[in-house]
């Protein structure tokens, strides 16, 4: 016989070894009842000492199984009772404590064996082969034949299958797989490059530097590996009550075989089997992880949440997360005589036939605005520089400055590098008949519903929220004032801080959401790789809805231990009862599933979705109060704003005192207040409202306010003591004109929703409205 085969009934079986004892123990139960109410009473004996056997093998084997990993299992009650019942002959009693075991493992088991999968996916993505020069040809070879200083051929589309140098004289590479960063990354000759990345252009030549199993690919994979076993197992909920119940229940026996016998000791044991112990936990974690999944949430095993309700802290990595995952078209600046729109559609009608990462993105943004699109002639691609081709009867190129034909440093294309350096974006140059005529900006942008979801971290009880990035310090600091998030971090050091949830979805992420507190990837978006390494998957594109699973995780384990005290109370009370010999064997155990119906029935309040009714209260009309006063004076401190941005069109050197002093408003008294409305308004606000998440519209106001005032430091700190010259004057205007118009609008906008809380507050004035 096959011997595969062989391991893999093996394997089936250990499995599902709680779920057959669980058919058999049920199934001898019955059929014992059927042979008494016969009146075949040998028969039903002989049906329930069988049963009996499979529940005191099964207990004995846990048992062990937990002592030789140094705990205490509340299985050893269980194996004394059933060794009990038997001795006393009570077989009934004994053949319902199997039952009841058994089936509390199959739930655990089931809970535990939902999430775990091998890394399978991962290896599939790995390449097989490799494309290797030899003798002046090009041979297809096994991954493992590869060498360190063999000359490799990547062609397009395809992942690098080892580290090496770049030798061609430019490549694009695709990362996001193991950066998670959604913008592509172009490379020059004699950059080093890593396995596992995607070439994203035209083929290149790569000079191998390591071997396929010391790649840094193949490195991914072992650390997600060796993160997952290095993982403490789940000490399950039961046990950690055995350590104080098995001698309380032991002690209450003894008393008992003083008092009146062995048979008194066996009726205090049949009632001290931990039944709710073993059914209550288990129930209830995996109604939780129903009710988690539907809201599209994939929690692995009851263990995770257990760990959820613990943390506090988030961890989110920027792109794919908070960020679309993917490059946008984000402006047009035009060069001279030809407009944004016919710039943006003649690029996009020649990236038509351009295999470049970005080039999808720019055909996106032509069409979303319903350009129209001409099919290019006669074009060529010269790698690292651009495109070239004719569209429309003109000449046109598309790529770097040098090659769109930029000379020096003219008006528009400092503005186009400020801007980009400003927003972390991508330039892309175009040229029109031998002329530059524009540039392209392009950045990942960030999701519209980012805020909403730090916002939802922060009602499932998550008080402190960092972002985590490997990309340049602008860029992260600019996510993180939109998306309101506590922190920016570019290397993760939480864990030591407090319990975390790490979010991501790159295989860079998979690692570190192996050794989380409690690891989300989003499955959604991402990688097989962070899938599998992470104790919990979001099927839906929310981040969002991780605020629920930890309202979700608190509430079940609440109410698991509701019912686990009420169980063990139940069963204390009983021990009393059964050591005064008023309850025997047979009908303690009858009692005693009466008492497990009642706390699973309890324990089920877990499937319930999460709802809550809340009121405004006094305090919170009283901040309404404060903040709609205060609006009175941020409005003359708004109006400086205007008052800087004309000045500087008539006195520059003059306006920047004004612009200077208007930044000093707006960082010590504008920001403030509209950040205390975040933190202490707002969510009473949503109470009242109701409805998901109703103030979501304000709140993105305050992102764009925090990165308006943010660029606009950055601006005055780069001009300094100097003149500023026409671009700068361009971007201060630019800046303090979008400010003003901005915090108009939004301090009217928060005027009506005040009026909203029905308080004796006078009304708005039109005279108050932009």
């Amino acid at each position: 016989m096959d011997m595969t085969f062989v391991r893999g009934i093996r394997a089936w079986l250990v499995r599902r070894s709680a779920l057959l004892l669980l058919v058999v123990t049920t199934a001898g139960m019955v059929a014992g009842g059927v042979a008494w109410l016969a009146g075949a009473g040998r028969a039903a004996d002989a049906a329930w000492l069988g049963t009996a056997a499979c529940g005191l093998a099964y207990a004995l084997w846990v048992a062990t199984a937990s002592f030789v990993h140094g705990r205490i299992s509340v299985d050893v009650i269980a194996f004394l009772a059933l060794a009990g019942a038997v001795a006393v002959g009570e077989l009934l009693a004994a053949a319902v404590i199997s039952v009841m075991l058994t089936s509390g493992r199959t739930l655990e088991a089931w809970a535990d064996y939902r999430a775990r999968h091998d890394l399978s996916a991962l290896l599939a993505r790995a390449p097989r082969t490799g494309r290797r020069y030899r003798d002046g040809s090009l041979e297809i070879v096994p991954l493992d034949q590869i060498a360190a200083g063999d000359l490799l051929l990547v062609a397009a589309g395809e992942v690098l299958p080892v580290d090496g140098t770049l030798v061609t004289a430019a490549a694009v590479l695709d990362e996001s797989a193991l950066t998670g960063e959604a913008l592509p990354v172009e490379h020059v000759q004699g950059d080093a490059l890593r396995s596992g990345t995607l070439n994203a252009a035209g083929p290149f030549d790569l000079r191998a530097t390591t071997d396929a199993a010391d790649s840094t690919y193949a490195g991914i994979v072992r650390l997600v590996s060796e993160a997952e076993n290095a993982q403490a197992p789940f000490v399950r909920l039961a046990d950690r009550y055995a350590m104080w119940f098995l001698p309380l229940s032991l002690a209450v026996a003894g008393v008992a075989w003083a008092l009146g016998g062995a048979e008194r000791a066996v009726a205090v044991l049949v009632v001290a089997t931990p039944c709710p112990l073993i059914l209550a936990a288990p129930v209830a974690l995996v109604s939780g992880l129903s009710a988690a999944a539907r809201r599209g949430i994939v929690v692995k095993n009851g263990g995770v949440l257990e760990r959820l309700a613990r943390c506090t802290t988030v961890l989110l990595d920027k792109t794919g997360t908070l960020t679309a995952g993917q490059p946008a078209v984000t402006a047009i600046v035009p060069a001279g005589d030809v407009p944004a729109e016919q710039v943006l559609a003649l690029a996009a009608s020649l990236d038509q036939a351009s295999g470049h990462v970005l080039a999808t993105a720019v055909v996106h943004a032509a069409a979303e605005r319903g350009g129209r699109l001409d099919q290019p002639a006669d074009v060529t691609e010269r790698h690292g520089q651009g495109i070239e081709g004719t569209v429309a009867g003109h000449r046109v190129r598309l790529g770097r400055a040098e090659w769109a034909g930029v000379t020096g440093a003219p008006p528009w294309v400092r503005a186009v590098r400020r801007r980009a350096w400003l927003d972390g974006a991508l330039t892309v140059f175009v040229a029109v008949d031998g002329e530059p005529a524009g540039a392209l900006l392009l950045e990942d942008r960030i999701r519209p519903d980012a805020r909403q979801t730090i916002r939802a971290l922060r009602r499932g009880g998550i008080t402190r929220i960092v972002l985590a990035t490997g990309d340049r310090a602008e860029a992260a600091g600019a996510v993180g004032a939109l998306t309101g998030v506590d922190e920016v971090l570019a290397e993760r050091r939480e864990q030591r801080q407090a319990a975390v949830i790490m979010t991501g979805d790159g295989i860079n992420d998979a690692p570190a959401l192996a050794l989380a507190d409690v690891g989300v990837a989003m499955g959604a978006r991402g990688s097989t790789a962070s899938s599998e390494a992470a104790d919990a998957v979001l099927t839906v594109d929310h981040l969002g809805r991780l605020g629920e699973a930890a309202v979700l995780a608190r509430r079940t384990r609440r109410i698991a231990l509701q019912s686990v005290l009420a169980g063990m109370g139940m069963s204390l009370a009983a021990m009393a009862v059964a050591a005064a010999g008023w309850l025997p064997a047979v009908w303690g155990a009858l009692l005693q599933e009466a008492i497990d119906v009642a706390v699973i029935l309890n324990a089920l309040r877990a499937l319930r979705p999460v709802t809550a009714a809340e009121r405004l209260t006094g305090a919170d009309a009283a901040l309404t109060e404060r903040f709609r006063t205060e609006h009175q004076h941020i409005r003359a401190d708004i109006e400086q704003l205007r008052i800087a941005a004309d000045a500087l069109s008539t006195n520059p050197a003059a306006g920047m005192a004004r612009v200077r002093h208007a930044h000093a408003l707006l960082v010590g008294e504008i920001w403030p207040h509209e950040n205390a409305e975040e933190a202490d308004l707002y969510p009473a606000l949503n109470r009242l409202l109701g409805g998901a998440d109703p103030t979501a519209t304000m709140s993105r106001a305050h992102a764009e306010i925090a990165y308006q005032i943010a660029r606009l430091g950055r601006l005055v700190a780069d001009i300094g003591d100097r003149t500023p010259d026409e671009a700068d004057l361009g971007d201060l205007r630019g800046t303090l004109y979008g400010l003003h118009a901005i915090l108009r609008l939004h301090t009217a906008q928060e005027d009506e929703a005040y009026l909203s809380l029905g308080d004796d507050a006078e009304p708005v004035t039109q005279g108050d409205r932009p």
